[in-house]
This record gives C-alpha cells, structure tokens and sequence, in this order.
C-alpha cells in the first residue's frame, strides 16, 4: 500500500477508522468554523479552539461539476479518464455549512436534506508516489 498524507493537514482527523472534520469553536461565542481559524469571524475573539466537527450532515445544496478541476484541485484523473462529480454544501450537527465533494454524481441520487456521511478519499500522487487524501460526502444509505 502507497503512503497516505492528507492532501492539507488540519482539515480532518487522519489516520482514524472514523475521521472527523477538524474545525474551531469560538470560546467567547461559540461560533464554528471550518477549516479552523486562530480568530472568530462572528465576534473577532482570538479564544478559538480546534475541535472536531464530526461526520455526518445533510445536504443543504448540490450541483454536479462536469469538468475537471483546476490547480490546485486537481487530481490524477485525465480527460479520458474524468468522471464528473457532485459537489454541495453539508450542513453539519452544529450548523456550519461546508463546501465538500460528493460520492454521488447525478440529480437522480442526490436531493436537499439528503443524511450525509465523511469519508477520506484519495485525490492524487505527489512526485514521490504518495497518496494525497482528501474528504468527500456520500449518501448515508450508500454502502
């Protein structure tokens, strides 16, 4: 098996058999933010926190991209080898929205309010042959 690093580090738990998004909480406030932030964009406090995020969502909105993705997005895939994929906003248990791929890939399996769940996936190799992981959401009921 290849080496796995996380495409950036900081964004979720990794290694772990049930990652996590990793964002910060405002100790003043209590406003989460993903990735995490050393200051609150709600209250400007600088007592923020990095703290899970968990797993699991809904989907609040989708689109299906059906072009490939430009640096620094990109991925190992080619023009012949490009499959389009979903990408939406996953309203997470604390009410953050965030921005994520998703597993499903037309408007026949995806719909507003849709249980989502994380999953690590592999987005490209680096120059030495590493596995750059990143996260995507999929349709809880998928296997």
């Amino acid at each position: 098996m290849a080496n796995q690093d996380p495409l950036h580090p900081g964004l979720f738990s990794w290694p772990s058999p049930e990652p996590e998004l990793l964002g910060s909480r405002c100790a003043v406030c209590g406003e989460h933010a993903f990735p995490s932030q050393d200051s609150c964009r709600c209250c400007g406090s600088e007592q923020t926190e990095v703290v899970g995020l968990g797993r699991t969502g809904r989907l609040w909105t989708w689109t299906v991209q059906s072009f490939m993705p430009k640096s620094p997005y990109r991925t190992d895939e080619t023009a012949e080898t490009f499959c389009p994929y979903g990408v939406g906003y996953v309203e997470l248990e604390c009410g953050l929205k965030v921005e994520s791929r998703l597993r499903e890939n037309t408007p026949e399996t995806l719909a507003i309010g849709l249980d989502m769940t994380l999953e690590i996936i592999p987005v490209r190799s680096d120059e030495n042959g590493t596995q750059l992981m990143t996260f995507q959401f999929y349709a809880a009921e998928s296997p």
